[in-house]
């Protein structure tokens, strides 16, 4: 029996898995790939805020931008690396300074999980029995923790939509000397040992499991270096490897947390009104012992510990998380629109 069982080992599941281990809890993690072998691997892994006007999603990265740095910072030192982010606008107008960070996303990914059980492998079955999630009928947790991205749910709810987003990057080497990190039409990391970072395309129309042609990778990675071309003028380029996977994202564009409705026992509480403005989510159905972590979109790396802690304090001393989190939230939209 685990303390706590997590389906997903992108930068989301391996950061719920450090904050157990930290307190001394028993964690399993499984992954059809391995450990970062979807968007996660695939990410830049930048540590910055969100360029854009004032609104609910800015106020969420920015203060998990502010949590990371010094998450990061603090705990894996040896994986971050400090630098001056230079964020152009798309039209050329305006260019932003300030510190930021990039960490190495896989070995990130690898370190978080450190002290859990890693099981390679599909989770094929889930059901609560008798206090406890058993997973693949030889598995056993008292709580359970989706963060599978925007692959394919185990738990398939009829609100719980989520944006595939197809993520390229590529380490090339080059002479090019580079000392910040620069975003404007992609993400272009500083010159480490004449290495540099390319990424990443995003591509909302293609999906690993939807789609049935191949991912074309010559053309992403054109894509790549005529984008990072107009920022930076790159010369003697060797393409050494490429980094691809899905990443997720919300339709209303908030990172998901927090436990999962029960549609199907909700809707049948003739109780509850979904005809309101200010739904009461504590009249809801939930599955027992069970959250979700999901939706980040394009800023897992800097979101992922600050909803992770907050995931933690919840399970493990009932703090409660904020509503705008919630995935509550879909339900009653959804629930609102069926009646």
């Amino acid at each position: 029996m685990y303390d706590i069982a997590i389906v997903g080992a992108g930068i989301n599941g391996c950061s719920v898995a450090y904050e157990f281990v930290s307190a001394k809890k028993s964690v399993i993690l499984f992954d059809i790939k391995s450990i970062a072998g979807g968007g996660s691997g695939a990410a830049g892994a930048f540590i910055s805020p969100k360029f854009s006007k004032a609104g609910e999603l800015k106020k969420i990265i920015d203060s998990a931008f502010t949590y990371s740095m010094k998450f990061y910072e603090n705990n894996f030192p040896h994986l971050f690396e400090k630098s001056m982010l230079k964020h152009t606008l798309q039209d050329g107008s305006e260019t932003f300074s300030l510190e930021a960070g990039v960490v190495n996303a896989e070995a990130m990914c690898n370190a978080l999980a450190k002290g859990s059980t890693f099981i390679k492998s599909t989770v094929d079955s889930i059901y609560f029995d008798d206090g406890a999630w058993i997973l693949n009928d030889n598995y056993m947790a008292k709580e359970l923790v989706l963060s599978t991205g925007a692959y394919e749910q185990i738990i398939d709810e009829p609100y719980m939509k989520l944006r595939g987003i197809w993520g390229h990057r590529v380490d090339i080497k080059t002479s090019t000397e580079n000392e910040d990190l620069l975003h404007q039409f992609v993400s272009i990391s500083p010159n480490k040992n004449g290495v540099i970072s390319i990424g990443a395309t995003h591509n909302v129309h293609y999906h690993p499991q939807k789609n049935p042609q191949a991912y074309d990778f010559e053309e992403g990675r054109k894509e790549l270096l005529d984008k990072a071309s107009k920022m930076l003028d790159l010369d003697n380029c060797e393409i050494i490897k490429d980094y691809v996977g899905l990443r997720s994202g919300s339709f209303d564009y908030i990172p998901i947390l927090g436990p999962l409705v029960i549609s199907k026992e909700t809707l049948a509480n003739k109780n509850i009104h979904f005809q309101t403005k200010k739904p009461k989510y504590e009249e809801y159905e939930y599955y027992p012992h069970l959250n979700v972590i999901n939706g980040n979109g394009g800023y897992g790396f800097v979101l992922a510990p600050y909803l992770s802690k907050k995931l933690s304090l919840n399970i493990l001393s009932a703090r409660p998380i904020d509503k705008q989190l919630l995935p509550a939230r879909f339900f009653a939209r959804w629930a609102k629109k069926l009646q």
